[in-house]
């Protein structure tokens, strides 16, 4: 059986930094596929993050660092064949000068209607890259969703479109349905009965009662991730507050890591493999602010996983708890055996 069936992680999950020209239509081009899931971020100034996904539709888009419900821009005007396009001298798209990032992901393209759940939902869905964007109507009565997926997920981002709500997200690493860390917040895991009473299955993931997920007549987006070897991964480690901190094994030269402490307070923090493209990897966003990039968390990035280079409470403090979601740059080994070379 063959390692992985994706052997270029760039089809499916794709960097692209651009920086801004302050025109009134900037084409960022490069992603190499037409992106379903569109995460922006001003990197050299403060500014919310936007996020973009075509199951919501452009120019609807929310912020990961805020509760707001959805809004438009007329800053943002297309998701493209090769990219996106951003308009006129905006800080947060497309002021002159200003630097960017922006992480892409390739879903199943115009949603279809999913019945398989109590709650009916719009799902675009990549079952070979394990990647769905649900979109749901809350009831208010505990209930199971359609993912589309063909697998079971590892992590679900979920955020109410419709009224300002906290974001929540499920990890596989910390416990059943009713624990949730929130991607604005720097919180530890939170347990709370009414976030979903079971955990995903390969067909359905489930919501209790909490407005965050589950209000009556409230809309809501969800973002699944299910593994799959050789291009994504969503684990956990333990710090060890060491310049020669852990090394965790991905399987994969990673080309997204995102982190975050699970056990006590801590922000969440985004490493890519084009920020810079080499090691050490020492720059870094935060979903959960508006910052500017920084550079004192610093990672490595390995031909088969990622190792800490720093030891900051928030991201390697001795005995701590974190999780991480990974995306490939390549496998650790190709379809065909080939290995990875590591980064220099």
């Amino acid at each position: 059986m063959a390692y992985t069936t994706i052997n270029k992680g760039s089809d499916y999950f794709n960097t692209k930094l651009y920086t801004g020209n302050g025109s009134t239509n900037h084409a960022i081009t490069g992603v190499g596929f037409q992106p379903d899931l569109v995460w922006l971020k001003a990197r050299s100034n403060v500014n919310d993050h936007k996020i973009f996904d075509v199951v919501r539709g452009v120019p609807e888009f929310l912020s990961s660092n805020l509760t707001n419900a959805e809004t438009t821009t007329t800053n943002f005007s297309s998701i493209d064949s090769d990219g996106f396009t951003v308009t006129t001298n905006s800080t947060p798209y497309n002021a002159s000068g200003e630097t960017y990032a922006s992480w892409n992901w390739l879903a199943g393209g115009t949603a279809v209607s999913n019945t398989q759940g109590s709650i009916t939902s719009s799902v675009s869905a990549n079952q070979i890259a394990g990647f769905s964007i649900v979109s749901y109507t809350g009831t208010g009565v505990a209930g199971s969703i359609g993912h589309g997926l063909g697998s079971t997920p590892k992590m679900i981002i979920k955020k109410k479109r419709s009224g300002a709500d906290a974001w929540n997200v499920w990890h596989t690493s910390i416990g059943d349905g009713s624990k949730a860390l929130f991607l604005n917040l720097t919180n530890a895991v939170d347990t709370n009965a009414n976030y979903a009473s079971n955990v995903p299955t390969s067909s359905l993931f489930y919501v209790g009662t909490d407005s965050m997920i589950n209000a009556s007549s409230a809309t809501y987006i969800a973002y699944c991730f299910a593994e799959k070897k050789g291009y994504s991964k969503f684990g956990t480690y333990t710090g060890n507050a060491d310049n020669d901190g852990p090394f965790i094994y991905c399987g994969f030269s990673p080309a997204l890591i995102i982190t975050k402490r699970t056990d006590t307070l801590g922000d969440w923090f985004i490493y890519d493999n084009k920020r810079p493209s080499y090691n050490v990897v020492n720059q870094t966003l935060n979903p959960n602010t508006s910052d500017a990039e920084e550079s004192t968390r610093v990672i490595d990035l390995l031909s088969n996983g990622f190792k800490q280079r720093a030891g900051y409470n928030d991201t390697n403090a001795a005995g701590g708890s974190y999780i991480y979601m990974a995306f490939a740059e390549n496998p650790f080994t190709t379809s065909t055996g080939i290995p990875t070379t590591a980064r220099w």
